[in-house]
């Protein structure tokens, strides 16, 4: 029997992430640039990246199996309503006085443990809600909503920044949880829950995930792949900030990350509306090796127009990249073991971010020192390094058999 589409539904669940995402934007752009203005450090900067994704990395694997035993739209409501805590403790701190920089930390930690709940269960209630016809329409949508927070939030903390201070951001990232909460509330209500999976134990469990994403060479090699990616994107990611706060405003900063996440918009809405057809494979080798190339020319001169041409390039190819991803691990694992696996390949495709985190802040403090040059031209030397190690890895990827054979 044909699967039934609940694509409506789906739309309100993202409707719900893409107003999230904003808010997470807004927060992570302030306190990026609050940080970097007080301490002058990259590695200050890195290291709060770093905390706030830290507990979503290590917790990625037991929430995917918790999204396979239990209700994950309700694991998705504690997820998004508690990761809130930590948001208001910075605040509170911020209101009585200056945020130290270990409070800030303590406080994205602490949001980043609940959040760890979110994106097993999101991804898994994906596949619950769609048939398969839908699935890279919907993974198009999804990099919509996961570029609001490099699009939209840039260029709204950018402006607010020049009006008012991060606690603004704080308060307005805090006010989306609880709006995404209810959007998910309507999506559980419409839709009967899956029954449960509590056979056998947490650690059977598992090890069932283990078995489902390792029966496969193709799937593995694409979990490596990721790893790799995510180390050398993580590196752009958390020094472009630095890189041009060194020679321009806050201001300036959040209108050419606006700029540059417009690529992903674009690539976005393209594979939204009309979906990847075929190729898969090829599509995602080639655009990894434009996104590396790309880097480079992001970190080449302190020229922002030449920043955002560069940086709109990688950014359009983003999607592209993780549309092929997902499309090619999802429709290689079976529906009921979705949580548990996707809790299992975030966990091992997203330990790159946190070599990038934390190494990349100190090598760009490392380099600017030892070339005595400022902190932006040490995380620009970074970032080429990171583009030309990616393209090589995607160059490589695009001889593997064993991926190709996956579209089949």
């Amino acid at each position: 029997m044909k699967k039934q589409s609940n694509y409506n539904k789906f739309l309100l669940l993202w409707s719900g992430e893409l107003v999230s995402a904003i808010g997470s934007g807004l927060t992570s752009f302030g306190l990026g640039v609050y940080v970097f203005q007080k301490t002058g450090s990259a590695a200050n900067m890195a290291l709060v990246a770093l905390l706030a994704f830290l507990p979503s990395l290590l917790l990625s694997v037991p929430a995917g199996v918790l999204a396979d035993r239990y209700d994950r739209r309700l694991l998705m409501m504690a997820g998004d309503g508690l990761s809130a805590l930590g948001l208001i403790y910075i605040l509170i701190c911020m209101l009585t006085g200056e945020a130290k920089l270990y409070q800030i930390c303590a406080g994205v930690f602490i949001s980043s443990v609940f959040s760890s709940l979110l994106e097993p269960s999101y991804r898994a209630t994906v596949t619950d809600l769609l048939t398969k016809e839908e699935y890279s329409r919907a993974s198009g949508m999804m990099s919509i909503a996961g570029s609001a927070r490099y699009l939209v939030s840039p260029l709204i903390a950018g402006f607010l920044l020049t009006v008012s201070d991060v606690k603004l951001l704080l308060m307005m990232d805090i006010g989306t949880f609880f709006l995404t909460v209810v959007c998910t509330a309507v999506v559980r209500k419409g839709i009967s829950a899956k029954p449960a999976d509590k056979e056998g134990t947490f650690l059977q469990s598992f090890r069932e995930g283990w078995r489902t994403i390792t029966e496969k060479r193709g799937v593995m090699i694409l979990i490596i792949v990721s790893s790799l990616m995510t180390c050398f994107m993580g590196a752009m990611q958390i020094l472009a900030e630095p890189m041009v706060l060194d020679f321009q405003s806050s201001k300036v900063l959040g209108i050419a990350e606006t700029v540059c996440a417009c690529g992903m918009l674009v690539s976005s809405v393209i594979i939204g509306a009309r979906g990847l057809k075929k190729n898969f494979a090829g599509i995602l080798s080639i655009s990894l090796i434009l996104a590396g190339l790309s880097m480079v020319g992001f970190g080449l001169k302190e020229n922002i127009l030449m920043i955002c041409g560069f940086g709109f390039m990688f950014f359009f190819m983003l999607p592209f990249a993780n549309n092929c991803l997902d499309y090619l691990v999802r429709t290689n694992i079976d529906a009921d073991k979705q949580g548990r696996a996707w809790g299992l390949i975030s966990f091992l495709s997203q330990i790159g971010y946190v070599v990038a985190y934390g190494t990349a802040g100190l090598l760009a403090d490392y380099a600017a020192a030892a070339g005595h040059i400022g902190v932006g031209r040490g995380a620009a030397a970074v970032i080429m390094v990171s583009g030309v190690l990616l393209a090589a890895a995607a160059a490589a990827l695009y001889r593997s058999k064993d991926v190709r054979e996956l579209e089949k």
